[in-house]
C-alpha cells in the first residue's frame, strides 16, 4: 500500500531556512490548514498517511522528503546540507525503522532527498546547494548492493534537483532548463514550463493524476494538453518557505503483512 509520512507544520515555520527566495511573512494557522489539506488529498487517493508531530527548534521539520531516501530494498538516511536541519532524521529514521533496514549517509557529505530523483533504477541526483558530491558518492556505495544507478545532476540557481525537474510518468519529465541541464536527462520527452512559472516543476504523480500547486495556472494548461489528469492545491503560505509539493512527504509502498503490525498514525 502507498504510504506517506507527514510532518506536523512548526509554529516557528517563518524561522524557517531559505536560500533562493526574500523572507515573507508566513500566516501559520493558513499554513497548518493548506497542510491539512495535502494531507486529505493523500487519503482522498487512497494514500496511508503517517502523521509525525512538529519537531521542536526546527521550522523547517515538515519537509520531510529532505531527511530520507526510501527505496523498496531499504532507507537512507540523509545527512541535511543546512546544520540547523541535521536534527530532523532522528525522529525520521525511528519511524522509517518499522519499514526498511537502513544506512546512514556520514559527514562530511551531505544529501538531501529533494535532490534524489527515481525512474525506475536509476537515481538522478542534484549537485546543488544542500548536497554535496561526498553525498553523491556515499549514495552510490550504499545502493551498489541492490542494482541502482546513481547519476549525479549539476543543479544551479534553486535549492533542489525537484524544485527544477520531476518525473511525471510516460517517459516523461517537467523541466526548468533554466536551473537543470536537459541535456542530464537523453532519451526522455521534456516538458519545458512556461518561462512566467519558474517554480512550477516541483508536482506529485499519485496513481496517474499530477499533483500542482494552483499558483501556476499556465503550467496547468499545458499538461492538460499534453494528456495529463491534473488536480491543483493551494500550499501559498508554505510556498513561502521554498516549499514544494514533493517535499511535504515521504511516499513508499509496505506490504500488507507489514501494515498489519502498525497504526496508521505515529
Amino acid at each position: 500500500m502507498l504510504t506517506a509520512i507527514t510532518r506536523a507544520v512548526s509554529p516557528d515555520l517563518g524561522d524557517c531556512e531559505l536560500t533562493f527566495l526574500s523572507r515573507q511573512q508566513i500566516d501559520v494557522a493558513r499554513a497548518i490548514a493548506q497542510h491539512e489539506a495535502y494531507c486529505a488529498r493523500f487519503e482522498e487517493r487512497g494514500v496511508r498517511v503517517l502523521h509525525l508531530p512538529a519537531e521542536e527548534n526546527s521550522p523547517d521539520a515538515l519537509f520531510v522528503e529532505d531527511t530520507a531516501l526510501v527505496l523498496d530494498e531499504l532507507a537512507v538516511i540523509a545527512r541535511p546540507g543546512a546544520a540547523s536541519r541535521r536534527a530532523e532524521t532522528a525522529r525520521v529514521a525511528e519511524a522509517l525503522s518499522e519499514y526498511r533496514p537502513l544506512q546512514f549517509i556520514q559527514s562530511p557529505a551531505t544529501l538531501e532527498g529533494g535532490d534524489v530523483l527515481r525512474i525506475g533504477r536509476t537515481l538522478f541526483v542534484g549537485q546543488s546547494a544542500r548536497t554535496n558530491p561526498e553525498g553523491i558518492a556515499q549514495l552510490r556505495q550504499r545502493l551498489a548492493p541492490y542494482d541502482y544507478r546513481v547519476q549525479a545532476v549539476a543543479v544551479r540557481g534553486c535549492l533542489h534537483l525537484k524544485t527544477g525537474c520531476t518525473f511525471l510518468g510516460s517517459n516523461s519529465l517537467l523541466i526548468n532548463r533554466d536551473w537543470v541541464v536537459g541535456a542530464s536527462f537523453a532519451g526522455f520527452e521534456l516538458i519545458d514550463l512556461p518561462k512566467t512559472e519558474s517554480f512550477a516543476a516541483n508536482t506529485l504523480v499519485i496513481g496517474g493524476m499530477v499533483l500542482l500547486p494552483d499558483s501556476f495556472p499556465q503550467t496547468h494548461a499545458l499538461l492538460e494538453s499534453r494528456g495529463f489528469t491534473v488536480q491543483t492545491l493551494d500550499i501559498s503560505e508554505l510556498q513561502k518557505a521554498e516549499a514544494g509539493l514533493s517535499c511535504l512527504s515521504l511516499l513508499f509502498e509496505v506490504e500488507p503483512r507489514v501494515l498489519m503490525k502498525h497504526p496508521p498514525t505515529i
